[in-house]
Order: C-alpha cells, then sequence, then structure tokens
C-alpha cells in the first residue's frame, strides 16, 4: 500500500511539472507582452478603412465588365 501512495504521489508531481512546462510553452499576452503594447492594440482596433467613396460612386466609375465569364484559375476560355 505504501508503495502505491509513493508511485502515487511521484505521478502527481510528474503531472504537475508537465502542466508547468506547458504553461511556460503557451504564450499569454497579459503576461507575455510588454505593457506599451496594450495601448497599441487598442490603436490599432480603432482604426478603420476609410470609406470616402460611396459604393455608387466606385461602381460609376469601373471598367470591369459584369456580363463577363466568372474567373476560374487555369481554365482557358
Amino acid at each position: 500500500v505504501e508503495e502505491e501512495l509513493q508511485e502515487q504521489e511521484f505521478l502527481d508531481r510528474c503531472f504537475q511539472e508537465m502542466l508547468e512546462e506547458e504553461d511556460q510553452d503557451w504564450f499569454i499576452p497579459s503576461r507575455d507582452l510588454p505593457q506599451g503594447l496594450g495601448q497599441l492594440q487598442q490603436q490599432l482596433n480603432g482604426l478603420s478603412v476609410g470609406d470616402s467613396h460611396s459604393s455608387e460612386d466606385i461602381l460609376s466609375k469601373s471598367n470591369l465588365n459584369p456580363d463577363a465569364k466568372e474567373f476560374v484559375p487555369g481554365v482557358k476560355y
């Protein structure tokens, strides 16, 4: 019974060490990134693509053929 308890304790310790090593390998932004990077991330999240042209404006200036066949790579027409 004592051997079984020692074996179980050994297995528990090995399992705990394995979990700790795995945690070190994971990338956790709040832990692994410098603090100033959080502000940069917030600024990036605030950026958006400008929509100064309306879709109608873009379509009216387009020279694409709306009746053209759909492009399929590798197929010659």
